[in-house]
């Protein structure tokens, strides 16, 4: 038999308490504080499945039931000239991916086409380079012109740095959401690239948000930033305004300088979930690239802590999981694809 001391059922129920007062907190649309947040990720042993349990309460509170399905295209690969750690498309690393120019308008549309047929109801086209030119520009304007004539999918874009014309044209084609990633807190950000400011990133942001566009926007976890520096880009997208956030894992690809970095525990990407919610309640939260790799066979468990979108099918240079797993996956949580 064992025996559990009063000192640690005492800590367990403090803890309990805690996150269900935070809980009510965020419910009755009060704000958490940094320090609220970091102490929910310092959470360890059996309170961990009382926080998921909190987030899921304010996921179904604020989001209801649905699941928000997204779909990418790699429409542009390889060859960028920036020095990001994480990334394989880097013309400084030595990393085994397909390199090729933008593709043509009609394949990338015809791409969204079977994505909104496999149960996507946004597409996302994404580009490799810090930014595009006028004559890409124009090519992927031609692409979400003809997409938004065939369907009703929610057209994004994540084109790298913007300006306010190339923004413009983008809207007038018919784009309604920009995608562009911080990556990680400003305060960590120099670890992870030393080619272009952070401010270049945020500057995009605000330039999206002006034209009236969505904003998309999150960055990528496991990296190496302590949990203090996750709180920060917590609460940097909080003050942004964003509408998204896309919640990537480290996948450390051999020939970049994170290679050898050791992967995230399932249980500590869950917890990065369910705090996102408890700071971010109104905001779709999207797991997106390594989820397969690092939450392992607690897939299911994402929107249960929090989660209330995912993307389906393959990221930029590694596979996903096949489509209907995670339709069949929704279907058994007795959840619902969101089809706005």
């Amino acid at each position: 038999m064992v025996y559990v001391s009063n000192d640690n059922r005492q800590n367990t129920v403090k803890t309990r308490e805690f996150i269900y007062c935070l809980e009510d907190k965020v419910i009755n649309g009060e704000k958490l504080s940094p320090k609220d947040a970091y102490k929910l990720l310092k959470i360890r042993g059996i309170g961990i499945y009382d926080l998921f349990c909190s987030a899921n309460h304010i996921r179904d509170y604020y989001k209801g039931n649905s699941i928000s399905l997204c779909a990418i295209i790699n429409a542009k690969s390889g060859r960028c000239s920036e020095d990001c750690a994480f990334c394989a498309q880097s013309v400084r690393y030595e990393s085994k991916i397909k390199n090729y120019p933008l593709i043509k308008p009609e394949v990338i549309v015809s791409i969204a086409e079977e994505s909104w047929k496999k149960g996507a109801h946004k597409f996302s086209i994404v580009t490799s380079g810090k930014s595009l030119s006028k004559q890409e520009i124009n090519k992927v304007c031609i692409a979400i012109k003809e997409i938004s004539k065939k369907n009703h999918v929610h057209r994004c874009a994540s084109l790298g740095i913007l300006t306010e014309e190339m923004g413009l044209s983008l809207k007038q084609a018919g784009l309604e959401c920009y995608h562009h990633n911080l990556e990680t807190a400003e305060s960590f950000f120099p670890n992870i690239c030393s080619t272009h400011r952070y401010e270049e990133r945020i500057n995009t942001l605000k330039i999206a948000k002006r034209l009236g566009l969505k904003i998309c926007c999150g960055g990528i976890f496991g990296m190496g930033e302590s949990i203090e520096q996750r709180v920060e880009l917590a609460f940097t997208l909080k003050n942004i305004g964003v509408d998204s956030v896309p919640v990537n894992f480290l996948i450390p690809i051999v020939g970049t300088p994170l290679e050898n970095t050791n992967i995230l525990t399932p249980l500590e990407c869950l917890k990065i979930l369910a705090v996102l919610r408890f700071v971010l309640p109104h905001q779709n939260i999207i797991t997106c690239g390594g989820r397969e790799r690092n939450l392992k066979s607690l897939q299911s468990v994402m929107f249960l802590a929090g989660a209330n979108g995912t993307i389906i099918g393959d990221y930029l240079t590694t596979k996903g999981r096949e489509s209907d797993e995670d339709l069949n996956l929704i279907k058994d949580l007795m959840l619902r694809v969101d089809e706005e």
